[in-house]
């Protein structure tokens, strides 16, 4: 079987080939599997790509794609998962925090019949603040999203190649990879791997960057404006509530001074939920432009070993080609 890795490449110019070779050693111990890469820069500011063509040159069945601008990390997943052929498709990181010898353990769970497995960090090895804000995203991701209770996601996962087709048919702004999986399967498992020490540079994800993500999946849930109507009647019956009873204790005690600073504090809370409900609105409505004027998900600069030779028997599905050995034997 093919196994077909995908990896989003930024600033890896000094990890992307360590990772390739890595992926190498772990196949060569792997019998009944065969294997491709497809590495994406996503406009790096080093020499990532550089790194890439060499990794190209190096091994024939590594593909090198090479986006026109930043695109994120996810629009980068979704250029490279174009140019998948495996029967599995395993989405991994670039800079060894995710090492490429755990990819065993996702064949052996997937092989128990699952079609999509993630892997789940026994000790997350990020700074404070990003365990801080993932643990955040994560408690509100599972409130807020329809998908199994008991399943985690993260950006280590392999799926089978019937959900990574369904994936490809997203054509909407902001696609978020692990959220589509939700969308097409429900029969998904998790295993436990180790999650390694950073070994070069940091981490790209800034705070923006993180928040923009967040905010993407916005475009797979309705929840927050269901979140409107909630406040919209919750804040409406303790306003009334409230004003009948500032109306009788005016009636029992005509001395009863009514405070200006009170009224200011009423007010900040209410129109503040006002514009953070007209914001989620805002951002429903600005997507919808977004995907009305086709905005695309990513654009290709360059291509590299992408019409190298495939392992017998398989066919490239962007083109259509299959491998001349296996056109032969089946002639």
């Amino acid at each position: 079987m093919l196994v077909s890795i995908v990896i989003p490449c930024y600033n890896s110019e000094h990890t992307i080939e360590r990772v390739a070779d890595a992926c190498a050693e772990t196949f060569a111990k792997l019998d009944g599997y065969d294997y491709e890469m497809v590495l994406v820069n996503d406009y790096s500011k080093d020499d990532t790509f550089g790194a890439i063509t060499r990794v190209c040159q190096k091994y024939s069945n590594v593909k090198g794609v090479n986006l026109a601008r930043n695109f994120g990390q996810h629009a980068a997943i979704m250029a490279g998962l174009h140019y998948v052929n495996g029967d599995f498709v395993v989405g991994m990181d670039d800079d060894l925090q995710n090492h490429p010898d755990q990819i065993v353990q996702f064949l052996e769970k997937a092989e128990q019949g699952y079609d999509v497995v993630f892997g789940v960090f026994k000790e997350r090895k990020f700074n404070a603040f990003k365990n801080l804000t993932g643990a955040v995203s994560r408690f509100l991701l599972w409130h807020l999203l329809e998908r199994p209770k008991d399943i985690q996601m993260s950006s280590f996962w392999l799926a089978r190649r019937y959900v990574i087709d369904k994936v490809k048919e997203y054509e909407g702004d902001s696609p978020f990879i692990q959220l589509l999986f939700f969308r097409t399967t429900y029969n998904m498992a998790n295993i436990e791997i180790e999650h390694f020490e950073r070994e070069v540079g940091q981490s790209n994800y800034t705070f923006r960057k993180g928040l923009r993500l967040f905010l993407s999946m916005i475009s797979y849930t309705v929840a927050p404006l269901q979140w409107a109507y909630f406040f919209g009647v919750v804040f409406s019956m303790v306003g009334f509530l409230g004003g009948i009873i500032v109306f009788v204790h005016k009636l029992l005690n005509p001395n009863t001074a009514v405070g200006w600073s009170s009224i200011m504090c009423v007010l900040f809370i209410f129109f503040g939920i006002v514009f953070l409900m007209l914001g989620v609105i805002g951002d429903y409505l600005g997507k919808m432009v977004l995907n009305l004027s086709r905005k695309p998900q990513y654009v290709v600069r360059d291509e590299v070993n992408v019409n190298a030779e495939l392992p017998t028997g398989v066919v490239d599905t962007a083109s259509g080609r299959t491998d001349p050995v296996a056109d032969t034997e089946s002639s």
